[in-house]
């Protein structure tokens, strides 16, 4: 297939929309849960410790080239292991894949059409999904240069309407926490924020056009996604009160319920709806589109197109397997998740570049003995 290339400013609008992802929605409720109103103080401090996973991230890349992270991870690891640990990443992110398509399902029917089967609005937006990954990611990235002004006017909107609601009480008193909840808060948040964005390393930095702008892209991005999240954490706290995001599965959605402006502007909770649905269509593509271009590198196919289907199907069979109720989701994404994405976004990267640094000096210390032994001796006559 001929190479898709997508340009730095294209990169920084997928990592801003991905990482917002799934958490516009999920992560004020589990976040506000274990912290209280301090649940915005540790969105801050994850989206700036996520700057050094991201400065991680850009140095694993320096030795790359052109590779993605399963051929990086072949490469510095062998045949044997680095299929193996590709393989694992792989699993992963289908999972995932499926996982989302399971919360777009599980969202649709609570809040917007009861009667309807999950299964239906997971298998319409997998077909979305399938179509993009069918056109490229070059294709993909285009239509998101359409959708982020759309989704950025949203979000002014949002706040312009919700903010009169805000009361300050809610978030006092600050601090109020103590130190261990707090620290495994931070991991939890940086858990459903940044530690995914490993995933990235599928198309970063092997499809980029400008690297050097790619990377500035790669910091902005997480900071913008970062400040997102922490607003819409902040406005539930603010205008809900602690114990109403709690109780809440999609707190947000209730926040853009509460919108109303005099007896004509009601009801306008459709914003919040299609702003989680563009953010989640991202990160679910990224998923999917990383188990698809794994899968393919891993059986050196030359082209991955005719595994889009199988793979798309798996993808629906997970969703309505993957999790028996929102309860069991709810403790996946506590407990399980973090260990299972730091793996492959802390360990896996680590290991790499250890790896790299030993061959690297490895082979300096070859060629510094041959030559030594090729050098003409200072006094030797010519």
């Amino acid at each position: 297939m001929k190479k898709q290339l997508i340009s730095s400013r294209q990169f920084t609008i997928i990592v801003i929309l991905y990482t917002a992802g799934t958490g516009v929605l999920i992560i004020p409720a589990s976040i506000a849960l274990e912290v209280q109103q301090d649940a915005w103080i540790v969105a801050i401090i994850g989206t700036l410790l996520s700057l050094l996973l991201i400065k991680l991230f850009i140095m694993l890349s320096n030795k790359m080239a052109e590779l993605s992270l399963v051929e990086v991870t072949e490469k510095f690891l062998g045949k044997f292991i680095g299929k193996v640990v590709s393989i694992g990443f792989v699993l992963l992110t289908l999972l995932s894949s499926g996982e989302l398509l399971y919360f777009i399902g599980n969202f649709l029917q609570t809040e917007v059409m009861p009667e309807t089967p999950p299964v239906v609005f997971s298998i319409l937006f997998c077909c979305i999904i399938l179509f993009a990954a069918y056109q490229g990611i070059e294709v993909f990235a285009r239509t998101l240069e359409i959708l982020f002004p759309a989704f950025l006017l949203l979000f002014i909107i949002f706040l312009f309407f919700v903010s009169p609601q805000i009361e300050i009480k809610h978030v006092q008193p600050v601090f109020e926490v103590s130190l261990q909840p707090f620290i495994y808060s931070i991991i939890h948040f940086m858990g459903l924020f940044s530690f995914p964005l490993i995933v990235l390393l599928m198309i970063f930095p092997s499809v980029i056009n400008n690297l050097q702008s790619g990377k500035k892209g790669f910091y902005i991005g997480t900071l913008v996604g970062g400040f997102i999240i922490t607003v819409f954490i902040a406005l539930s706290i603010l205008v809900l009160g602690v114990t109403n995001t709690t109780i809440r599965t999609f707190p947000s959605y209730t926040l853009a319920q509460k919108i109303s402006v005099g007896k004509f502007l009601q009801r306008i909770e459709i914003i919040m709806a299609f702003m989680w649905m563009v953010t989640i269509f991202v990160r679910a593509f990224m998923y999917y589109y990383a188990s698809l271009i794994g899968i393919s590198q891993i059986l050196k196919l030359k082209d991955h197109r005719p595994l889009i289907l199988p793979l798309g199907m798996i993808s629906i069979a997970l969703s309505q397997i993957v999790h028996a109720n929102i309860i069991h989701s709810d403790k996946y994404n506590q407990q399980t998740w973090p260990l299972a994405i730091a793996v492959f976004s802390i360990f896996l990267p680590i290991i790499l570049l250890l790896i790299a640094m030993f061959k690297r000096s490895k082979n300096k210390k070859k060629i510094d003995p041959a030559m030594n032994d090729g050098e003409t001796p200072p006094n030797a006559s010519s």
